[in-house]
């Protein structure tokens, strides 16, 4: 099967153009940065947050406020965008939805609902619009899952909302499909030792609120727990050679560096392309764009900011970007380039079918 890029190629002109038709107000973005809005929430949807991006469209997880742990029984939206912003199709989900992710290998969306507890998987296909709900057994940490990365042939999720303090339970665990149950195995305790990397001291973990998750450009798990204001990056998952670090994340302030507690982080792939934010409390997805990127260099959504800042992966300092913002967390770069840094690109679905889970 021919890998398609889950990604924006030769579009930056026009894709550019049209958000700059729509300014964003109240919201102030840096020399040289360009804040524009891409989207304002449809009527009826509130709290925007995941964004997951394939080809040349958009899809955005509205979460309503609804309950986190699905109690309320009532269902979230993912809309489907061009890029210009108009809706192509929107899809419901039953319960709450938090990560959405595209299979860089299948095409396909998933979406986890229900992070605090009760979660579900569904699988859409942009194609066809159809969706397919999996189940998980009970939770090994007593939480729900948050979000989900797709690494070469498997499939890591953020376990969220654990239980017990200390957390004994597994704070990553990586999935696969048995048809419409979704097996889990855990990778990273929540106690794990780690290195943290100001100090380059031995620590021992307690995530008490693992959250959003990405790729770093070499391949490294990143996870966001949340909480605890520090990002855990995790090495060779699932083998004998895995390594966890832990880096605390602060901002600057007139009286000095304070803790900060951040959601979504995006790494720059490529010097062309532009970032897509959402704001919860706003009710909008924004454009963030500049001439050039450096790659390699990490943004994230500080939602206890509330800011988008450049993250300096050494010291954990977010240096704000974007401010007079509501709740900022979902967050993805949409690289215009056509040789802009992935890991997962290598990987083809003949390499991947012992793992579990469909293709068109």
């Amino acid at each position: 099967m021919k890998q398609r890029r889950v990604l924006v190629c030769g579009l930056a002109p026009l894709v550019l153009l049209g958000m700059i038709a729509i300014p964003a107000f109240g919201q102030t973005a840096s020399v040289p940065y360009h804040l524009n809005v891409f989207a304002k929430a449809p009527s009826g949807l509130s709290a925007p947050d995941s964004i997951a991006v394939l080809d040349d469209h958009v899809f955005v997880g509205y979460g309503d406020g609804h309950a986190p742990d699905g109690s309320d029984g009532l269902n979230s939206q993912v809309v489907e965008y061009k890029m210009d912003g108009t809706i192509v199709h929107t899809y419901t989900l039953v319960g709450h939805n938090d990560g959405l992710k595209v299979d860089p290998v299948t095409h396909l969306l998933w979406a986890i609902q229900n992070e605090d507890a009760n979660p579900n998987l569904v699988i859409i296909n942009p194609e066809t619009h159809q969706q397919k709900e999996y189940a998980f057994g009970p939770t090994l940490h007593g939480g729900g899952y948050d979000d989900l990365v797709f690494r070469g042939c498997k499939v890591y999720l953020s376990a969220s909302n654990p239980a017990n303090n200390p957390n004994t339970g597994p704070a990553i665990v990586s999935a696969r499909l048995e048809g419409s149950y979704v097996a889990v195995e855990p990778v990273l305790a929540g106690e794990a030792s780690a290195i943290d990397i100001p100090s380059d001291a031995t620590v021992q973990l307690n995530l008490q609120d693992p959250d959003s998750m990405t790729l770093d450009p070499l391949g490294n798990l990143v996870l966001d727990s949340q909480g605890d204001q520090e990002l855990i990056i995790v090495s060779d998952p699932g083998t004998n050679q895995q390594r966890a670090l832990r880096l605390p994340l602060s901002y600057q302030t007139p009286t000095g560096p304070v803790s900060v507690e951040t959601d979504d982080t995006a790494f720059i792939t490529s010097s062309e392309g532009f970032l897509l934010f959402a704001d919860k409390n706003l009710n909008a997805v924004y454009t963030l764009s500049k001439k050039a990127f450096a790659p390699g260099t990490a943004y994230t959504a500080a939602d206890g900011g509330p800011f988008v800042g450049i993250l300096d992966l050494t010291t954990g300092v977010v240096t704000p970007i974007v401010t007079g913002l509501g709740d900022p967390g979902g967050m993805v770069f949409v690289d215009t380039s056509k040789h802009g840094l992935d890991p997962d690109w290598n990987v083809d679905e003949n390499q991947c079918r012992d793992r579990g889970w469909e293709s068109h």
